[in-house]
């Protein structure tokens, strides 16, 4: 890996464009390496590092403004460019991009608008329990730089790819997952088509002998996609994986989901584990190996977790969810749901789906929240007339005020569920953030 990198370094002006967890995962290997004319890191917020003293820096807003000073610019799938990309004279790459030319015949990678980060780790489980050579890196908040002296000939790597890590890369996992393609990051990507175009990269650059994992709903097209496609449906049974309620149908076979004895609730989820069972037959791991293995599987924080009952009233935290298929299956995997908090940061996606659920739902309280919250209230109140309907309204502009009013309107022997259908970054750093803050409010004596 050092020895490829040389390569895109060696004699070269480089540029590290983002300069949190990945960037210094970054300059520490680029350091290792040792071969380069300079380097400089260049971030919009102050860095407070202490930089070697051969590194300049670049702070503020004019971070972006001299990219094409340089011959090759490392960038971090967080920082957003400021011009197309094409438009740049400078090589700009990323860890990712470097990672996959030297290692895509050992990745299996996991993308989808929901539902890979559980599906990434759910595969690493159930490998890591049956004793395979594997490393769990990537969006998942693991630098791919940071895993490589644990890579060995044989060695698999679940890689969690996020659009952002995606979009311009120029190699792809030999064996790919895509899971599934809802409206998300329009704020960034303009169009629903540019989205889409970032996350094909996950296949658009295999080969004949890799395999594609991809939900019967985004099967690419030959011209777009070279290699196997297993396809997988929780509708259509002649997909290859199908998943209806316990049951996973793969290659003719039923396979029964334990669902009275795993910890992740709702048919999403056994999506999900009709996925990982099915990469990880292909691996070589026997059925029971699988399911045991999944059994023992612990669901990630703020993914439609319970987080405890106060006054008789059980509560969850989906802060994960940012789209409106998330908050609807929150709803449809919970059965109980009483009061539903949903809002956030308004990133222009089409709330109709969502709208129309709510409408014919039995959930009694429907919290609107904060920029998108207000949306979906001024839209619901504008097409529906049902009086009914109106009085499970409620809008507050903070999640403080929601959970205060979800305390007094949620009936006991019920649920509470935040499943917001929106990103957070309006009033918190991110998602994990709003879901700490949200345990911490339903907890508070009122």
């Amino acid at each position: 890996m050092i020895e490829l990198l040389k390569k895109y370094t060696g004699n070269q002006n480089v540029l590290i464009l983002g300069y949190g967890r990945e960037g210094k995962s970054t300059l520490k290997r680029i350091l290792e390496a040792g071969v380069f004319r300079s380097v400089t890191v260049s971030d919009k917020n102050p860095v407070n590092d202490t930089l070697p003293e051969n590194i300049k820096l670049i702070t503020g807003d004019g971070y972006q403004d001299t990219l094409d000073e340089y011959d090759i610019v490392f960038k971090s799938p967080g920082v957003v460019l400021n011009k197309p990309f094409d438009s740049y004279r400078c090589t700009i790459t990323s860890q990712t991009e470097i990672f996959l030319e030297r290692y895509s015949s050992n990745v299996i990678g996991i993308t989808g608008t929901k539902g890979k980060s559980t599906t990434t780790t759910l595969i690493y489980h159930i490998l890591s329990e049956n004793n395979a050579d594997c490393v769990l890196t990537g969006n998942i908040g693991i630098p791919c730089f940071d895993v490589i002296e644990n890579i060995h000939e044989n060695t698999k790597v679940v890689f969690e790819l996020s659009c952002h890590q995606l979009e311009n890369i120029r190699f792809s996992p030999s064996v790919a997952i895509h899971l599934n393609l809802f409206e998300e990051h329009l704020d960034h990507y303009g169009t629903f088509e540019k989205y889409t175009a970032a996350k094909e990269n996950i296949y658009r650059h295999q080969n004949e002998d890799d395999i594609l994992f991809c939900n019967e709903d985004i099967k690419p097209s030959p011209d777009k996609c070279r290699s196997k496609i297993i396809t997988a449906s929780l509708k259509n049974k002649t997909a290859d994986i199908f998943i209806s309620e316990n049951t996973v149908l793969y290659n003719g076979k039923p396979v029964i989901i334990p669902t009275d004895k795993i910890k992740l609730a709702g048919i999403h989820n056994c999506y999900n584990i009709g996925i990982a069972y099915a990469v990880c037959s292909l691996l070589g791991i026997n059925d029971n190996d699988i399911m045991k293995s999944v059994c023992t599987y612990a669901p990630l924080p703020h993914r439609l977790e319970y987080i405890g009952t106060v006054d008789g009233v059980r509560y969850y935290d989906d802060s994960i969810s940012t789209i409106c298929a998330a908050a609807i299956q929150a709803v449809l995997s919970l059965n109980d749901v009483d009061t539903l908090l949903i809002g956030g940061m308004d990133r222009g996606i089409d709330y109709t789906e969502l709208e129309v659920f709510l409408s014919d739902c039995s959930v009694s309280n429907i919290i609107l929240m904060s920029d998108s919250g207000k949306r979906i209230m001024e839209e619901l109140k504008s097409t529906y007339t049902d009086k009914k309907f109106l009085e499970k309204l409620y809008f507050t502009e903070k999640l403080d005020g929601a959970v205060k009013l979800a305390k007094s309107v949620t009936k006991k022997g019920m649920s509470c569920v935040m499943s917001p259908a929106a990103a957070s970054y309006n009033d918190f750093k991110n998602f994990e953030e709003r879901g700490d803050f949200f345990k911490k409010l339903v907890f508070e004596k009122v």
